[in-house]
C-alpha cells in the first residue's frame, strides 16, 4: 500500500537510478531515467520555492507527451503546489479563461506558447531547461500530501467556462492502490503505453500505476497517433505490456489487420475508460489477443478516473450485448436513485449514479455554487454523476447514458451547452443548438449542429463556403474535439411550450 506517491517515484529514482522511466520516439528515440526524473524535479522544485508564490496558487503546465513534461509535473508537487496541465494543442481563448479561473501563481511552458498573460511569470522552454540542468541539493519536506490539490483538470462546463476539477493527493493514492491490487494484477514494472493527454485524466491510469511501481512509459505522440501509417509503423516497436486509451482509439488500431498477438506479443492488458465500450470492439480485440485480459472500467473526472471495473470474458460478452461498466472499487460505494425524489431505485431500475468513497474530489476551483450541485458533503465525499445507470441481479452496473446534455466523444467529455454557448456567439448565426448523433451501438459518432444564420443562404457552395467560416471562428475558443462534426443550416429551430429549443426533438430527428 503506497502513502506518498511522490516519495514512491523518488525511492526508484535514489535505488535504481538507470533504470529507464520514459521512452518516446518522436521527434527522435529517447529514453529517460528515474535519476534523470529525481534530479529534473528536484531542480525545479528548489526553483520554484525561490519564487515565494502561495502555497494555494497552482501552477500551469503547458505541454505535450514529453519526459519534461512528466519531471515537470513531479517538480511542482514537490514544492508542495497542484499543477494545472494544459495540452499544447489547446487554443488561446480556453488557455486565457482557465487563467482567470485558476488564478495560478506562475505557469510553465514547456512547449513554446505564443501567448502573453501580462499578469502572470512564464517560465520559457530555455529557462525550463536551465533550471533542470542546475544542479541543487533539494531536500522534499513540504510536497504536496494528504488533501491537499495534486493536480487539476478542467473538463467542459455547462456556461461555456470550463470547470476545473481538484484531485487531491489522497483521491490519487485511493486510484493507484487500487490499480495496483489484485483486481488488475498489473506486472510488475509494466511497460505501459502513454497516448492519452495530460490534460485528460485518462491519462492517470497509465502515469500513476506505471510510475508507482517503477515501470516505463512508453510515449505516443499526436503527430504519431493522427499518421495511421506512422502509427502501425510504431506499435510493434513499443514491447509494451500495458495499453491504455479509450475504445475510439482501439476502434483505429483495429482498421489494421496486423494489430494482433503476432505483431505485439507482450501485451497483457487492454484498460479502458472514458467512453463506452462496445461489444463489437471488445469482442474483435478478444480474437486478436486471446491471451491478454480487457478490462472496461468506468468513473467521472470529479471521482479520480476510475471507480469500477470489469474483465471482459468469454462469459460477460455471451451475457451481456451491452457491456456493464463493473462493479464499485472496494473502498467505493454507489447508490442509484430516482433523478426527481433522490430515493434509492429498484434493481434492474435506471436512475441517477451517486458515487462515495475516498477517490471523490473536494469540487471545482473558485467555484462554489457548481461544487455545492454536483458534490454532497458526507463521510466519505458524494458525487451527483448525472449519468444514467441500473444495476442488475449480478451486482454489475449497467451505463444507459446522461440525465442531462453531456456527451462523450471519443473518449472526451462535452457539456453540449458549452457548445452551444460558442455557436451563439458566432457572428454569423443567430441561432444554434449542437447534438448527439449515434451509431447502432448507443455511442456517439458525430457531433450535429443545427444553426439559424444571420443571413439565408442558399446553394451548396454557400453553404460550405460559411460552414468554412464558423468552423474557423470556433477554433480560436474551443478545442478541437468540440467543434461540430456537421453544420446543418435552418430557416428557425423548433421550440417548446415554453419557449425553449426544443432540443429532444432535433436529438430525435437527427437519429431518426
Amino acid at each position: 500500500m503506497i502513502t506518498n506517491f511522490i516519495q514512491k517515484v523518488d525511492e526508484f529514482g535514489l535505488n535504481q537510478p538507470d533504470k529507464v522511466v520514459f521512452e518516446s520516439s518522436y521527434p527522435t528515440e529517447k529514453k529517460n531515467t528515474y535519476g534523470e526524473l529525481l534530479e529534473y524535479s528536484n531542480n525545479l522544485a528548489s526553483y520554484i520555492d525561490k519564487l515565494g508564490i502561495d502555497r494555494s496558487q497552482p501552477i500551469l503546465v503547458y505541454g505535450n507527451q514529453t519526459f519534461e513534461t512528466i519531471a515537470t509535473f513531479l517538480g511542482v508537487v514537490k514544492s508542495g503546489h497542484a499543477y494545472i496541465p494544459i495540452d499544447s494543442h489547446s487554443p488561446n481563448e480556453r488557455i486565457m479563461m482557465i487563467n482567470d479561473i485558476a488564478k495560478p501563481g506562475v505557469m510553465i511552458t514547456v512547449e513554446s506558447l505564443d501567448l502573453n498573460l501580462p499578469d502572470l511569470f512564464t517560465v520559457t522552454p530555455d529557462m525550463l531547461a536551465q533550471v533542470f540542468n542546475t544542479p541543487t541539493d533539494y531536500h522534499v519536506d513540504h510536497e504536496v500530501k494528504d488533501d491537499e490539490t495534486y493536480y487539476i483538470i478542467f473538463t467542459s462546463g455547462t456556461t461555456g467556462k470550463p470547470k476545473g476539477v481538484q484531485i487531491s493527493h489522497k483521491n490519487l493514492l485511493s486510484f493507484v492502490n487500487w490499480m495496483l491490487s489484485d483486481e488488475f494484477k498489473l506486472p510488475d514494472s509494466p511497460r505501459s503505453l502513454s497516448q492519452p493527454p495530460y490534460s485528460f485524466d485518462l491519462s492517470v491510469m497509465d502515469w500513476g500505476p506505471t510510475l508507482a511501481s517503477g515501470g516505463t512509459l512508453v510515449a505516443l505522440s499526436k503527430e504519431e497517433t493522427d499518421n495511421f501509417k506512422t502509427l502501425f509503423e510504431v506499435l510493434p516497436k513499443t514491447n509494451i505490456q500495458v495499453w491504455v486509451s479509450t475504445p475510439s482509439f482501439m476502434d483505429i488500431c483495429l482498421l489494421n489487420p496486423a494489430f494482433n498477438a503476432d505483431s505485439m506479443p507482450n501485451i497483457t492488458h487492454f484498460l479502458f475508460c472514458g467512453e463506452e465500450l462496445t461489444h463489437k470492439t471488445a469482442a474483435t480485440l478478444r480474437k486478436r489477443f486471446p491471451k491478454a485480459r480487457i478490462f472496461n472500467t468506468y468513473g467521472p473526472t470529479e471521482t479520480t478516473v476510475a471507480v469500477t471495473q470489469v474483465e471482459i470474458t468469454d462469459d460477460i460478452l455471451a451475457k451481456y450485448d451491452r457491456l456493464p461498466i463493473g462493479k464499485p472499487k472496494p473502498d467505493t460505494s454507489m447508490t442509484i436513485v430516482d433523478p426527481e425524489s433522490g430515493k434509492p431505485v429498484l434493481e434492474s431500475q435506471k436512475g441517477e449514479l451517486l458515487i462515495q468513497g475516498p477517490s471523490v474530489s473536494k469540487g471545482y476551483i473558485n467555484n462554489p455554487e457548481k461544487t455545492k450541485a454536483a458534490f454532497i458533503d458526507k463521510t466519505p465525499r458524494q458525487y451527483r454523476s448525472g449519468d444514467l445507470c441500473a444495476r442488475d441481479s449480478n451486482g454489475q452496473i449497467l451505463f444507459y447514458g446522461r440525465t442531462d446534455f453531456q456527451i462523450k466523444l471519443h473518449g472526451y467529455r462535452i457539456e453540449l451547452e458549452e457548445v452551444d454557448f460558442h455557436l451563439s456567439h458566432q457572428k454569423m448565426i443567430k441561432q444554434g443548438v449542437a447534438v448527439p448523433l449515434y451509431d447502432k451501438d448507443h455511442k456517439v459518432s458525430q457531433l450535429i449542429a443545427w444553426v439559424v444564420p444571420t443571413t439565408p443562404v442558399d446553394g451548396n457552395d454557400s453553404k460550405l463556403d460559411l460552414t468554412e467560416k464558423i468552423k474557423s471562428g470556433l477554433k480560436e475558443e474551443m478545442l478541437a474535439y468540440m467543434i461540430p462534426n456537421r453544420i446543418v443550416f435552418k430557416d428557425s429551430l423548433p421550440q417548446t411550450a415554453n419557449g425553449k429549443i426544443d432540443v429532444k426533438s432535433i436529438v430525435k430527428e437527427v437519429n431518426s
